[in-house]
């Protein structure tokens, strides 16, 4: 979808959250020059490490101070990491956004919704029902940060979970406060897995579609 919205080739391109940095190696084999930003240097210690040459960069920061020069990227990409801002701060960093890129540029912005089966099974450990709506306010004011929301897209990710063990890295990565509530749960969590997902290719994995907006901000006219 971002491709498809957003072509990143031969673009000057943020990861706001980047995480362990996969969506940052992925676009930078696609010919962006790529910038990942995380809260702290251990948040980032996958991602760096697993850079491989590719070139990328890597800073800590945050979505609502970006270490970046103004007017410095074409495309800003927030991959299912803006419900994870301070709610307080969320206007702020739609408005950090609209002062990195660049005229012209993009600001992406890819959120689950709080709705289907994935997201009934996530959300015994942790209801994010109300900072995935906060989000969507936020989006929906973006406006108030110079940017007006140019196209919006929702449709259903394919996601795969390697069983139970699978399915606790990827929640607790977005989160490592998670993991207690998680292992606290883990057998109706599993329970859950067999009533909520569908049987993948592999044994003991579980499929899933996880609906997602997609949005592309850009500057708004003055």
């Amino acid at each position: 979808m971002l491709e498809r919205l957003v072509p990143p080739p031969g673009k000057d391109v943020v990861d706001v959250g980047c995480g362990g940095g996969a969506l940052v190696r992925a676009l930078a084999e696609r010919g962006a020059r790529m910038t990942g930003v995380e809260i702290s240097e251990s948040q980032l210690a996958t991602a760096v490490e697993q850079d491989d040459g590719r070139g990328a960069r890597y800073l800590v920061g945050r979505a609502e101070r970006l270490p970046l020069d103004e007017a410095s990227v074409d495309v800003v990409v927030f991959m299912r990491s803006l419900h994870h801002v301070p709610r307080a701060d969320l206007g702020g960093a739609l408005v950090e956004a609209r002062r990195v890129i660049r005229p012209g540029g993009a600001v992406y912005v890819a959120e689950p919704l709080a709705e289907g089966s994935f997201f009934e099974l996530t959300r015994m450990v942790d209801d994010e029902t109300e900072v995935r709506a906060a989000a969507q306010a936020a989006l929906s004011e973006a406006s108030d940060a110079g940017l007006h929301r140019a196209t919006t897209v929702d449709y259903d990710a394919p996601l795969s979970v390697a069983g139970l063990p699978g399915l606790r890295a990827r929640i607790v990565a977005a989160d490592p406060r998670r993991a207690d509530r998680f292992d606290e749960l883990a057998a109706e969590l599993a329970e859950g897995l067999e009533r909520l997902g569908e049987p993948g290719e592999r044994p003991g994995e579980w499929r899933f579609l996880h609906p997602m907006r997609a949005d592309v901000l850009r500057p708004a006219l003055s």
